[in-house]
């Protein structure tokens, strides 16, 4: 069971699920959170082109591997983006993510 961590995501509506995500399949959280039904676009299929996958970082962030130029350069182009702000599909979740929080922010449309 050590391979098994768990994370909290809050939605648009403010609804928040504890979720338990393995950590030994090498799947990103955009991935995750798709496969859980979450209203989530990931139109790039998580090549951080398009930033519908945005999510905010309430707890964690400092357990995360830091975001990519590439990453950055997306999110700069986001009106609400902030420090806590990453691609749910540029996030693959470890072991050290254990307790991670997080809310959904990326684009419906």
């Amino acid at each position: 069971m050590e391979n098994i961590i768990t994370i909290h995501v809050e939605d648009r509506d403010g609804d928040r699920q504890t979720l338990e995500i393995p950590t030994d399949v090498n799947v990103s959280l955009m991935e995750v959170l798709k496969g859980e039904e979450y209203d989530i676009l990931a139109t790039c299929g998580g090549m951080a082109l398009c930033a519908t996958c945005h999510v905010e970082i309430l707890q964690g962030q400092e357990h995360l591997i830091e975001a990519t130029e590439q990453e950055l350069d997306m999110l700069d182009t986001l009106p609400d983006a902030d420090d806590h702000s990453r691609l749910a599909c540029q996030i693959h979740l470890r072991n050290e993510n254990q307790g991670l929080s997080l809310k959904l922010k990326g684009s419906l449309q």
